[in-house]
């Protein structure tokens, strides 16, 4: 009976030494920068540019995407964040998006991605104080096609290139003409930082 405790914290010490030694096998392949095409993900926080199809005004828009590998570094799903205003019909309508997206980016080569998502975009329509016409808030689903270039920079940094082009159903406004075409083009330039 007393070799049967002796047996289990035997077993015990050797899952706690195997898990060390995993855990610091990981940490030293961490230190020493392996290769981004082995990394599990990336943050990319990034700067860039929008146009409504429609629209004559070009606006800087804000952004933070998640990327993970699903099947290696070929196939990446990415979890993005924005901030995108424009103004319409003479400004007498501010709209102001925040789009939250989900994406499948494909890696033919490392540097080059295509991608196509959805997403949920929040969206305020400001009028006009002189209107006298009440805001509103909408939520809407559209979804995206586009591709980007990642230039490394060094073993756990890229910049980031993408641009997309957005789909959305047309949008009611209360201002003549009474629908717009909502969908946009963007383009956005980010630091691809690699974990």
């Amino acid at each position: 009976m007393r070799e049967r405790p002796k047996m289990e914290e035997a077993r015990r010490r050797s899952r706690r030494r195997m898990f060390t030694g995993v855990a610091v096998a990981c940490s030293i392949a961490a230190a020493l920068g392996m290769p981004p095409t082995s990394r599990a993900g990336e943050i990319v926080p990034s700067i860039g540019l929008s146009r409504a199809v429609d629209g004559e005004q070009t606006k800087s828009n804000l952004g933070l995407a998640i990327r993970g590998n699903l099947a290696g570094p070929m196939v990446q799903a990415e979890l993005g964040a924005s901030y995108r205003s424009e103004k319409r019909f003479n400004d007498d309508l501010t709209v102001k998006m925040i789009p939250i997206t989900a994406s499948i980016l494909v890696r033919p080569i490392p540097t080059l991605h295509a991608d196509v998502g959805a997403g949920w975009y929040h969206t305020k329509y400001e009028y006009a104080a002189a209107l006298l016409l009440e805001d509103e808030t909408k939520q809407e689903f559209g979804v995206h096609l586009g591709g980007g270039l990642q230039v490394p920079l060094a073993p756990r940094a890229a910049l980031d290139l993408t641009g997309r082009y957005v789909f959305m159903k047309d949008q009611e406004s209360k201002l003549v003409p009474t629908k717009f075409n909502p969908d946009f083009w963007t383009m956005s330039l980010g630091l691809a930082l690699k974990f």
